[in-house]
């Protein structure tokens, strides 16, 4: 591994970590020397890589959202027509119920952005964007939107639904919250068909 390919490693895994701190806690929630710490490098070679917190905070942001829209895609190809459904479902379930640090950057890092920069909130902006369009052009699936207006609005229910969800004391409540707003999106679930009953003098 040359030089240069070691320093992106490096730069890659401090973004993967302040990306886990800064879910799980906040801007404020996590120092440079945590973020160093839980990357497993120095305070000093922190910054060799960022000039600030901050500036760590900006691409965390950027790969957090780069990261949903790979996973937009990944569902897409892997479950084909069904693929919006499984996505909502999977937002609803795993991504409200697992730890912080693998939370969505969409949901939990929404406040964080609110309070930083122009230059972190056009970030977030243009990663939004990027994952809506990326619902819009997706193939044909039961109930996906099909404009960027009804994509993000989709996308502020999913969000919206895991934060109150996750705020909640009452795993029924939580429960009552991702069902409802399940149902919102994808409609009542197709009941299985009867089965046909057999006749047993023809078998």
């Amino acid at each position: 591994m040359s030089r240069n390919e070691q320093k992106q490693k490096t730069r890659q895994r401090i973004v993967d970590a302040a990306g886990r701190g800064f879910r799980k806690g906040g801007f404020g929630g996590i120092g440079v020397d945590g973020l160093a710490k839980e990357a497993g490098v120095t305070s000093g070679g922190f910054y060799v890589h960022f000039d600030s917190k901050t500036d760590a905070f900006r691409e965390a942001v950027a790969q957090g959202m780069k990261d949903l829209k790979i996973g937009v895609l990944h569902f897409q190809t892997e479950h084909g027509r069904n693929w919006w459904p499984e996505f909502v479902r999977f937002y609803l379930g795993y991504k409200r119920n697992c730890d912080l640090s693998d939370s969505c950057t969409l949901q939990s890092l929404s406040p964080e952005v609110a309070r930083s920069d122009a230059v972190a909130q056009t970030t977030f902006e243009t990663g939004l964007l990027d994952v809506a369009q990326a619902v819009v052009d997706g193939p044909s699936s039961p109930k996906v939107p099909r404009s960027l207006a009804s994509a993000l609005a989709a996308l502020a229910s999913l969000v919206g639904a895991v934060t109150l969800a996750r705020a909640v004391n009452s795993t029924e409540v939580g429960n009552q919250i991702a069902a409802s707003t399940e149902l919102v999106l994808l409609g009542a679930k197709a009941k299985p068909p009867s089965a046909t009953p057999t006749n047993s003098e023809d078998e």
